[in-house]
């Protein structure tokens, strides 16, 4: 059988059939545009054919080409990670203006390493520190970083545990932020991804609530704490953060229109413990 009519057969998305079957092929996908007519042979059929099978039973793509871009960079994906989402770009539109030279930047759960990589390569004169609890999920970040040069201090770190005493600028994270019973995590690519990176606790704003006390603690005066959230929790956010004693808060909206990062500057005449 021709490339088309397997492309046609898939039972997926045109888009999606290319991009698997390049993948399966070891092509790009423009490669496979000019190579319609061609009979792929056997084992390389096979090869397609099982790609597609995984994807129809709902394995998101990124895992299995192990590739997604952001921030208009592409980066190594596993299943130890989350899949980075084009409204996380937001935080990093939001956190490159605030810096300066020499500023100190924390990536706080980096996951693939996603927002710190971006963050170094767009404002390379920033110190960005990244850290990490899962062991899986730090050696990508390692490995993303080197793949595009990226200048990071990766550590191994329980959010702000590895961090005693250290004051940033910048803080930014984008934590699990899914309550406990929510529908969602059982549809689409959530159902494949980390538990432990999407679900906050029963409410689903309980990490974003002990990210924001802490960082009391590791934010210099007037420095930065920037938090993406669910597209229901803006008021929970910024009311939060005004109950903690941040000055500036104010909530954005992602490219769909949802509101999804918060964003506040600390100040310690006002911090209440």
């Amino acid at each position: 059988a021709s490339l088309v009519t397997i492309l046609q057969a898939s039972r997926l998305p045109m888009l999606e059939a290319r991009i698997l079957a390049a993948h399966a092929l070891g092509v790009e996908r423009v490669w496979i545009s000019a190579h319609e007519k061609d009979a792929p042979g056997a084992q390389e059929l096979r090869n397609i054919e099982a790609l597609y099978s995984r994807r129809r039973a709902g394995e998101p793509i990124a895992y299995l080409t192990g590739e997604r871009e952001f921030y208009g960079l592409s980066l190594a994906i596993t299943p130890a990670v989350l899949i980075p989402r084009p409204e996380t770009e937001l935080l990093v539109d939001r956190a490159l203006p605030l810096l300066r030279e020499g500023a100190r930047v924390l990536d706080l759960g980096t996951g693939s390493g996603a927002i710190a990589v971006a963050l170094a390569l767009n404002y390379p004169a920033a110190e960005v520190s990244a850290c990490e609890a899962s062991d899986a999920a730090l050696a990508l970040a390692h490995a993303n970083a080197a793949r595009h040069g990226a200048r990071l201090r990766l550590l191994k770190s329980d959010w702000f545990a590895a961090l005693h005493g250290e004051r940033f600028d910048l803080v930014v994270s984008n934590p699990p932020y899914i309550a406990l019973d929510d529908p969602h995590l059982f549809e689409g690519d959530l159902r494949f991804e980390p538990r432990e990176a999407l679900v906050a606790g029963r409410e689903g704003v309980e990490c974003i609530a002990a990210i924001a006390a802490v960082a009391r603690d590791h934010l210099i005066a007037g420095g930065w704490l920037l938090l993406e959230h669910g597209y229901d929790q803006a008021e929970a956010c910024m009311r939060l953060l005004d109950h903690l004693g941040y000055t500036s808060v104010s909530d954005h909206r992602d490219l769909a229109g949802n509101p999804r990062v918060v964003q506040a500057q600390f100040d310690p005449a006002s911090a209440r413990r």
